[in-house]
């Protein structure tokens, strides 16, 4: 399956530098994935899209403020970015700057700590360890980070997460769950539509581009996901009654499909060959690392609609989408978006395929 098929011209007027106010004020363009037609609305308008005993599942993760900035010894800045925490005072992380090597130390200013880079990684990633666990300084010394295609300066960090976000983590904002507001949600619980959660910890690498010209051949890396036996209750459930299971974003259809594979006794590795979802039981709760891969050829298990953004090209999160909606009608509702002007990326417009 060539890398081509899922690459595509964006100018960069059209990548989203700010987020729009009120949050659920977005485009939402409607996707067929059965016809591929496309409709064009409000993101407040799914309150009329949904049905009652629907669920939506969304992800409760919240970005970590993991951009730091350390000093060498010389007194030069250093810009750490944590990735994943290893243990107590280990992380992995992204270093920005020359000759950060093995051994070296670099000092947090005003805190005392120290950081020693333990081991070199690919490309700028390192096992740093720092001298004292730091999860409790993060909120004063460390910044929310934001993607590397956004050059705006966000005034509000609480913008850049999500109003249900709870457990610290991720690297990154499930960005489809940032177009609900307080009020939206009531509004979808007044009309009888139900809520799930799951947690999946973002890293970056959800983000990044394949490389491989047969994408088959990418390998994903691991991310830390949980569905409670309560939830995973809510969805069984709803599923068992015919009603619809929607995925806020695709972590959260990840981390719903993760679950559908472990209930049919498959491993995330093997989910396009893996059996079918179990008829009494579609998931399963779990907590685990998931580095489940969706591409074209996946057979989906539980999710029956997909709230999402619009993608980075030849990324795997546009070729899980693919998976969902068919290739061919992504690629015509991304021309159409660009067409009428919708906005791309983390702080931009979003779909709703169903």
């Amino acid at each position: 399956m060539d890398l081509s098929l899922f690459d595509y011209d964006l100018p960069e007027h059209f990548i989203a530098q700010t987020p729009l106010e009120p949050r659920d004020s977005s485009r939402l363009l409607l996707l067929n994935k059965t016809t591929g037609t496309v409709e064009h609305r409000v993101f407040r308008d799914i309150v009329h899209l949904l049905h009652p005993g629907d669920v939506l599942v969304l992800n409760n993760t919240r970005v970590l403020p993991a951009r730091l900035h350390v000093r060498k010894k010389t007194g030069g800045v250093v810009e750490i970015l944590l990735l994943r925490q290893l243990d107590d005072v280990r992380w992995s992380a992204l270093i920005g700057g020359k000759r950060v090597t093995t051994g070296t130390v670099l000092y947090f200013p005003e805190t005392g700590i120290t950081v020693t880079v333990e081991a070199e990684a690919e490309n700028a990633e390192r096992v740093i360890c720092f001298s004292q666990p730091i999860r409790d300084i993060l909120q004063k010394h460390g910044q929310v980070p934001l993607p590397p295609y956004i050059h705006t300066q966000l005034q509000d960090a609480e913008r850049y997460q999500t109003i249900y976000s709870k457990f610290e983590g991720s690297a990154a904002a499930p960005t489809a769950g940032l177009h609900f507001t307080p009020e939206l949600l009531l509004a979808l619980r007044d009309k009888g539509v139900q809520t799930a959660y799951c947690t999946l910890h973002i890293g970056l690498d959800t983000f990044a581009p394949v490389r491989e010209n047969d994408v088959r051949q990418h390998r994903m890396h691991s991310e830390q996901a949980i569905l409670t036996a309560e939830n995973a209750h809510i969805i069984n459930s709803a599923k068992l009654a015919g009603k619809r299971i929607i995925a806020v974003g695709t972590t959260s259809a990840r981390t719903l499909e993760t679950a559908a594979v472990l209930s049919a006794g498959g491993l995330p590795a093997r989910a396009i060959e893996a059996p079918e979802a179990c008829a009494w039981r579609p998931v399963i709760a779990f907590e685990a690392s998931t580095d489940l891969f969706i591409y074209p050829g996946y057979r989906w298990r539980v999710v029956d609609a997909l709230i999402t953004n619009f993608h980075l090209p030849k990324s795997t999160l546009l070729m899980m989408i693919s998976a969902f909606a068919g290739r061919e009608s992504v690629r015509n509702a991304y021309e159409i978006a660009k067409q009428q002007g919708y906005r791309f990326f983390s702080f931009g417009d979003a779909m709703l395929i169903c």
